[in-house]
Formats: C-alpha cells, structure tokens, sequence
C-alpha cells in the first residue's frame, strides 16, 4: 500500500512539472520563430532600400518617385515588425536574459515541487488513518470461516494502530475481533489501549475497562481475579452503571450463590439499559435467582421476542435424567452456520430443573450489537448443562446439539429437538 502511494505522488508530480516546464520550452521555441520571421523581413526591408537608392543614383528615377517607394516601403516593415520587436531585434542580451529566467523556473520547479509536497502531506496527510480504515474494512468483510485471514487482517491492524494510536474506533474493533477470536489476554489489551485513547468522555472510558474486565473474566473463566476486580473498579470510578461491570458483578454473585446481590446487580441493568442487547438473558437470570431464594420474580411485561429466531425444545436422554441437579446451569447457545466454533451470536441461560422446555433464541438474547442473530440465514445450535456455571465447557458437562443448521425465521415455527446425550471427557 505504501509504495503504491508514493509511486502514485510520484507520477502526480512529474506531470504537474510537466505543466509547468513545457509551456516555458514551447513558448521559447515560438518566440525563436517569431524572431526569425521579423529578422527576414527586417532583411528583405534592407535589401530592397539598397536596390532604391542604386536605381535613384543611377538617374532610373525621379526624386518623388524614389520618395514615394521608400515611404510606403517604410509603412509595410512597420506594420510586420511593431516597435516591440524591433526593440527586441536590436537588444539580444533581453532575449538571453529570457532564456535564463525560463532555465531559472525550471530548475527551482523540480526542487521546489516534490519537497512541498512530501513537506505538506507529512504535516496534513492521513496515510496510516486511510490504511487502517482499509484494513477495518477488510476484517468486517471477511466470513467467520476465514480464519487464516482474520488472524492476519488482525496483525496487521493492530501494527498501524500502535504506530498511530489515537483511532478509537480501530482499538475498539480490534479488541472486538479478539474477542470473536477468543484472545481474551489480546482483547482486554487492546479495550485497555481503547481507554487510554479517549479523552473527555467519562462514560465511553468506562465501558472501555468494562470490556477490558470481560475480556479478562473470560480469560479467567469466569473467577474473579485482582486484574477483573482492579479493572471494574476502574470502570465503575468513571460510571457506576457500567453495564458490563454490572454484569460481570452478578454473574460472579451467582455463582458464589449470593443470590440477592445477582439480583441486585442485574436489575440495575434493566432500569438503566432496557434497550441492552442481553437483556433478554439478563431477566432469565434474574428468575433463575429469585427462584434458587424461593421466590417468585416480579413480573415483567416488556419482555417479549425480538424479530426473527429460532424455537428449540431442549430435552435431556434418559441416561442422564438422574445424574445431573435441577440447579445445573444449562446454556443453550446459537452460533453462524458457516464454519466451526466461534463465539455464539446469542445465549439463553436456563437450569436443568426446567427440561424439557422449549426456547425462543432471538435477539433478546444476542451476545453483541455487532453480531446479531436477526442477521443471520441459519444457525448451528447446541445446548450444554454446566457443573461450574460457566460457558465453556469442562469435562462433566453434559452436550447435546442439532447435526444441521437451522434456519432464521420471522414466525415462531414448530421447535426442532435438541437432546442433550453426551458427556464431555476433556
């Protein structure tokens, strides 16, 4: 891309100096045969005089006649040569001081243009902006299956924005893609970096850490380190409300059974983030908290479907039906048909005391705003009962999941069966 540009500036020059320069060469080489014209002329003038003045010593001629020729001999050299150019004729140091001032321009033109050009496009050129908006775009264009290349649109963005560090907007797809990639040590860096590059805006600096302090609760999956602690409290300096630390907050209480302070944290999401993107999830764990302290969840009015999804029934085989506690986290995941793994588009957190149950997965239940599951043709989906109450998998879990992908409809269609009939190893 670099070379391409200055051989591109390069070119531009050259024919801007070409502008410059061959109107002084061919102006010069009219102006000679101008010259030469009037210096004919001026002879054939002469020439003729001299034919005159022999004809009139020799006595061919009277007096007025020999006036009369030279005058209007006379008239005709003045209206083919002007004053101007006869003064021109008869001063020839004018005509090479015009050469040189013409040599002069030329040789000041071919220093003086490529050195302000490169001078100025060094102080108001955006070459690393315009790369780095082309490598962005070149990531968002590329299919989840790409991975190869998604690794390596990555690298490269990271290397322009760390030599040009003050796009926000390329830290915070960075640390996004990271994500998708799960590089969770890679995401909470570059959310880091994304905080550091915003200034005067409290609120975008907090949900910056916050998503620093996700990145690194994954990483830690799910156990809340000093390096999580230390970075939500960061973001909650800035904004006590951060969703993402209010979030990770309640998931934690959860899992530490310290329900009422799930409760707590997760409610506060819903009064100031209705619009959340997880809030469907978020109200699911809300139940599932008031009914591990025996109570029954205030009812909730605006909690309905979001566009089109998909209807599973999640049931559990019979080999397992004893086995696994009704408090038994299930999570029933919805990920892009194309390709395999990547993080899920959506989510719902259930328990196994709820099973068999059916389950509409929409965008009440998305894991990103940039992500959504509305936008998607068909999904993969795949359910997984969690003995440590985290989404990743570890060995005990028991999965289940559909062999072929399932399409995105805008009705609520019969529910495909999802069995649950396998226990994870490794």
């Amino acid at each position: 891309m670099t070379q391409t540009f200055w051989l591109t500036a390069a070119v531009m020059i050259v024919l801007a100096l070409a502008f410059i320069i061959a109107p002084l060469f061919f102006h010069r080489s009219g102006r000679r045969a101008e010259l030469d014209l009037r210096n004919q002329n001026l002879m054939a003038y002469r020439s003729r005089m001299s034919e005159l003045d022999r004809e009139y010593e020799a006595g061919a001629m009277d007096e007025d006649s020999y006036r009369q020729l030279k005058e209007e001999l006379a008239g005709s050299m003045l209206d083919d040569v002007p004053d101007a150019d006869r003064g021109m004729l008869d001063s020839p140091a004018q005509v090479n001081k015009g050469g040189k001032s013409s040599v002069a321009v030329v040789l000041a033109s071919l220093v003086i243009i490529p050195a302000a050009a490169v001078f100025l496009y060094q102080q108001w050129g955006a070459l690393d902006d315009v790369e780095q908006f082309r490598s962005m775009q070149e990531m968002m264009a590329a299919d989840g299956d790409r991975l190869g290349q998604m690794q390596e649109l990555t690298a490269q963005l990271r290397e322009r924005l760390e030599e040009n560090p003050d796009n926000t907007e390329g830290w915070a797809m960075l640390g996004r893609t990271y994500m998708r990639l799960e590089q969770y040590s890679d995401a909470a860096w570059a959310f880091e970096r994304l905080a550091g590059s915003i200034d005067d805006d409290d609120n975008g600096k907090a949900v910056a850490w916050g998503l620093s302090a996700q990145a690194q609760f994954f990483l830690s999956q799910g156990g809340m380190t000093p390096q999580v602690t230390e970075t939500i409290e960061k973001a909650r300096a800035l904004n006590p409300d951060e969703v993402n630390s209010l979030g990770l907050l309640g998931i934690y209480a959860f899992s530490q059974e310290d329900y009422e302070g799930a409760i707590r944290y997760w409610e506060r999401i819903v009064d100031v983030a209705p619009d959340h993107p997880q809030i469907g999830s978020i109200r699911q764990g809300i139940e599932q908290a008031y009914q591990r302290l025996g109570r029954e969840a205030p009812a909730d009015d605006t909690a309905v479907a979001s566009g089109p999804g998909v209807t599973v029934r999640v049931e559990i085989a019979e080999s397992f039906r004893d086995e696994v506690p009704d408090d038994t986290t299930l999570f029933v995941f919805a990920r892009r048909a194309e390709g395999q793994g990547g993080p899920p588009l959506a989510v719902a957190r259930l328990t196994a005391g709820q099973l068999p149950t059916d389950v509409r997965l929409d965008d009440r239940f998305n894991m990103s705003p940039d992500s959504k599951l509305s936008d998607a043709g068909e999904v993969r989906v795949q359910a997984r009962l969690s003995r440590s109450g985290t989404a990743r998998p570890q060995a005990g879990d028991w999965e289940g999941q559909l062999d072929q992908p399932v399409a995105v409809t805008g009705n609520e269609a019969d529910p495909v069966t999802l069995v649950i009939d396998t226990r994870l190893v490794q």
